[in-house]
């Protein structure tokens, strides 16, 4: 008896939670998105898009699929509407009950039926045949409804993009449609219908946009947005593993699918930047024959030098080293008209390069207000006047000395270049020789500040004072310019700039237009965040990027401050010229930026704050991976950078 008042207990207890709850969805579903979400929060009364207002106020607009292709593909169908940026889609699906199916299959069977023979009375040949394809089609498909093997489903999809200002939400609706109709996708926002829209898109399981569409069990398959991406091609080096599906990823630097060649990398400090990119230097010469060249600014890769027998040169206060910022080379061009390869020789272009290194030096380390179109004017000219005073002109023939051999002006000794130092003493004369009062200032400002990089006067900067002690030979795996010993704050990017300058000139621009005969080459700007304080060095950067792809070379940008190239839109353009992206480990403080720049997902964003050194995501294009990158044993050995391994190691033997 005791035991049946405890079950007739439980089940009043039971009905009673059941009803509760029956209670609660009756009431969620009599409620509108304002009583749901935000009472006061949110703004429906417009007719095309709706205002969300919360800590920042967001704008909204809601579409559904209008028209859909004739043949659907996976997982390319619906692809941009889940991956566009700040976007939520909704798709609801029906089964529609086979009798009906077959009776409006019937239906449609006749109707075609009855327009071929309508085509056919008429002579209309085309129309008759497509007519006669799509009735075979339809019959077809109603015969495998029938025996069980196919399925009719109604499906309604709806999105709703958001933005942080109307004006961005427009700009992001016109491209939404414009990529959605590559897949001949078409999309109407939900006019007047918007709080509707944005209701069906909650989850609610209220489908309250009544636009649906017809699908096969083979078509509706398509539409499920469970893929795992495959980053990579067909050729390459195994950069490392696709940490969802185990396959090894194989990455070409120079592959025909991208658009440029140029990568960037960043990361937090001690998340294996440095480690991957050695990691990349010596698969791909090994493997590939890529040669590459670093700038170095922390002294890490000098052991990868040694370990492919490449060169490393150090740039240092007490080194023989010097490296002239007035070399210039010739470059082979293709002539426009006829398509022909010719050797030039870009004066004016080489007399700006060396007039922004010069600004950004005179400008120091306290980027001084002092310099200003006046000082560059000063400097230009004088620049100008250091080439024309040795005969150096757009002729390609004026970079050498008079030779007997007129005909190979290769065979010719090439001219002492112009140095920091002949310039110095031009600007001393013309100073003395000025009469205007507007530029007195300005040639003394540069006669001091100047004097530091001027051998002789025992300038602490005079490296780059003197005819250049070494080339840039072709064929070497790998050459490292170690700068890791000059003075952090100014004297390594104002060694960065004017190195880089000096590789276009002496790396890059060798590199033949002709791509049966130019060789491979990839160029590392390590720590590039310490170029951004100085425009000329960003402005540089920024042209090499655009520049590099027509010399077959790949600019590589290294660097652990995101934020810094976010907050100087300037130097966005480095990431817009850069087809391949790997971002490691990140700080939190970083990662809000990364994700508004590149569109990351949630899921994306909380695993680069989350993940252990030497995991990534991996983007090449519209394709995205996670990456985790191993190096082998022999590897670890120069790619190590952790001192405290390196020591352990060394105790070891």
């Amino acid at each position: 008896m005791r035991k049946k008042k405890l079950k007739n207990l439980e089940e009043e207890q039971q009905r009673q939670l059941r009803d509760r709850e029956e209670e609660k969805i009756e009431i969620l579903q009599r409620k509108t998105v304002k009583d749901l979400i935000a009472p006061a929060g949110i703004d429906a009364s417009n007719i095309d898009h709706m205002e969300i207002i919360s800590n920042a106020k967001r704008y909204a607009r809601s579409f559904f699929v209008s028209t859909l292709p004739r043949m659907c593909s996976f997982p390319d169908i619906f692809r941009d509407m889940y991956l566009f940026g700040d976007i939520n889609t909704s798709i609801y699906i029906n089964p529609i009950p086979e009798a009906r199916s077959q009776n409006e299959l019937n239906r449609v069977i006749n109707e075609l039926e009855t327009e071929r023979i309508v085509a056919a009375d008429r002579g209309n040949i085309n129309r008759e045949s497509s007519l006669t394809q799509k009735r075979l089609e339809a019959e077809q498909l109603r015969d495998e409804i029938a025996a069980g093997y196919n399925k009719l489903f109604e499906s309604t999809v709806v999105s709703t993009l958001f933005a942080y200002s109307l004006e961005e939400l427009d700009k992001f609706t016109k491209l939404l449609s414009t990529e959605m109709s590559k897949t001949l996708v078409g999309i109407k926002s939900a006019w007047a219908m918007q709080e509707e829209g944005f209701q069906s898109n909650l989850p609610l399981m209220q489908n309250k946009i009544s636009k649906s569409h017809t699908f096969d069990r083979r078509s509706m398959g398509t539409v499920f947005p469970f893929t795992t991406s495959e980053v990579g091609h067909p050729t390459g080096i195994p950069l490392g593993f696709n940490k969802q599906t185990g396959v090894p990823i194989l990455f070409d630097n120079f592959h025909s699918s991208l658009t440029n060649y140029n990568m960037v990398i960043f990361a937090k400090s001690g998340a294996g930047k440095s480690v991957t990119m050695k990691t990349l230097i010596s698969r791909s010469s090994v493997l590939m024959g890529i040669e590459s060249l670093a700038l170095d600014a922390e002294g890490e890769y000098s052991i990868v030098a040694e370990s492919l027998g490449g060169i490393n040169v150090v740039l240092s206060p007490n080194s023989k080293t010097v490296i002239n910022l007035f070399d210039i080379e010739l470059e082979t061009v293709k002539d426009e008209i006829t398509g022909k390869d010719r050797i030039v020789l870009n004066v004016e272009n080489k007399v700006e390069d060396v007039t922004q290194a010069l600004l950004t030096m005179a400008r120091g380390s306290t980027r001084s207000t002092d310099v200003n179109e006046l000082t560059k004017q000063i400097i230009a000219e004088s620049v100008a006047e250091e080439y024309q005073a040795i005969g150096i002109t757009n002729d390609p023939s004026s970079l050498y000395e008079n030779s007997m051999d007129k005909r190979n002006i290769l065979a010719k000794d090439k001219k002492q270049m112009p140095t920091i130092g002949s310039w110095y003493k031009r600007i001393q004369k013309k100073a003395q020789d000025n009469k205007i009062a507007d530029y007195q200032f300005h040639y003394s400002y540069l006669l001091k500040v100047m004097k530091q990089y001027i051998r002789e006067y025992d300038g602490q900067m005079a490296y780059f004072d003197g005819q250049s002690t070494f080339e840039l030979l072709d064929g070497a795996p790998f050459i490292n310019l170690d700068i890791s010993q000059l003075e952090e704050r100014f004297a390594r990017p104002l060694a960065q700039q004017i190195l880089l300058s000096w590789i276009w000139e002496k790396y890059v621009k060798k590199n033949s237009e002709d791509r049966t005969k130019a060789s491979r080459k990839r160029v590392i700007v390590d720590e590039a965040w310490m170029l951004l304080p100085y425009p000329e060095a960003v402005d540089f950067l920024n042209t090499m990027a655009r520049r590099a792809r027509k010399r077959n070379v790949s600019l590589a940008i290294i660097s652990q401050r995101f934020q810094d190239f976010y907050e100087k839109p300037e130097a966005q353009a480095v990431l817009t010229s850069s087809d391949t992206k790997l971002f490691l480990a990140q700080d939190k403080s970083e990662i809000q930026y990364l994700k508004e720049v590149f569109k990351l997902s949630e899921g994306e964003a909380n695993f680069l704050v989350t993940c252990t050194k030497g995991e990534g995501l991996l983007k090449v294009g519209p394709d995205t991976a996670i990456l985790q990158i191993t190096p082998t044993a022999k590897e670890f050995e120069f790619v190590e950078t952790n001192l405290n391994v390196l020591v352990r190691k060394r105790r070891n033997g």
